[in-house]
């Protein structure tokens, strides 16, 4: 199974390298626009499964203790900064000066 995500996570990054290396259109700016998409895609992954660890020991206590509800909405929203943080990186790629 892990090879097959990895198979349909390279295949179109390598297709979109080729064909745009084969045109001669944009291939001084392609590692860059790969570098920003892989910083999205894998920092909302990463938000994914902190946020889905997160609310699942959330959901946990809140069923024991009612009073910890702020705290755990603060331990989810500190998961989905991850993803802030790769949207943030990949608009630093795009429009820094190069």
């Amino acid at each position: 199974m892990r090879k097959i995500l990895l198979a349909s996570l390279l295949i179109p990054i390598l297709v979109a390298t080729l064909s745009s290396a084969q045109t001669g259109l944009g291939t001084e700016l392609a590692g860059i626009n790969i570098g920003a998409g892989l910083a999205i895609g894998l920092a909302a992954v990463g938000a994914g499964v902190a946020v889905g660890m997160a609310a699942a020991a959330g959901i946990g206590v809140l069923t024991e203790r009612r009073d910890m509800f702020g705290t755990i909405l603060i331990f989810v929203a500190i998961g989905e900064g991850i993803a802030v943080y790769g949207i943030l990186f990949a608009i630093l790629m795009l429009f820094a000066k190069v």
